[in-house]
């Protein structure tokens, strides 16, 4: 996945707008702004959990590209990736893009959420990066959720999913569809 074919979220999205699709109505023109409502999920790498997030919370999800005006999708967005070493280099190489300003204008990130990849604490280099990632962004971290895996709801939603709520603003429930 980080090889130079595949490149990550940061090289296959150009800056700038990311759709050349007409706006609403026939021959009417483009949108040129994000949409000032909603929440978007945006994947770092493939199974990253934005499309998880959005059935729990709502929002748009946004799979592994930027907001695209032409679609009024949201200009909040969250950054989503998990805490295996791939994960956060490619969370990183997002962040990058960001930096350098390769992505739509008025696109908002408020934050990086991160999923566990596996049960238990993560190896020290890793729980490094994360350190290092909150002086980019605030951090919200989604622990190992066992029932998830076989399509199930946990008995009790851990608390991290609850404060997630609460930090994007959005009314869902914490459980998937």
């Amino acid at each position: 996945m980080g090889s130079a074919t595949t490149g990550g979220l940061a090289a296959r999205v150009p800056p700038g707008p990311t759709s050349a699709r007409p706006g609403p109505g026939p021959g009417g023109p483009p949108r040129r702004s994000l949409s000032e409502a909603g929440l978007g999920w945006i994947a770092a790498h493939g199974g990253a959990g934005a499309t998880t997030l959005s059935r729990l919370f709502g929002g748009t999800d946004l799979g592994c590209r930027w907001p695209d005006a032409a679609r009024a999708e949201p200009a909040t967005v969250m950054l989503v990736g998990r805490t295996d070493a791939e994960g956060m280099r490619a969370v990183s190489r997002a962040l990058n893009a960001l930096r350098e300003g390769r992505h739509p204008p008025g696109m908002r990130l408020v934050g990086l959420v991160l999923l566990a990849d596996a049960p238990g604490r993560l190896p020290p280099p890793l729980a490094r990066r994360i350190r290092v990632l909150r002086s980019v962004t605030p951090v919200h971290r989604v622990p190992w959720i066992p029932a998830w895996r076989l399509g199930q709801q946990p008995a009790r939603a851990p608390r991290a999913l609850e404060k997630l709520r609460a930090a994007t603003g959005l009314a869902g429930d914490g459980r998937t569809s």
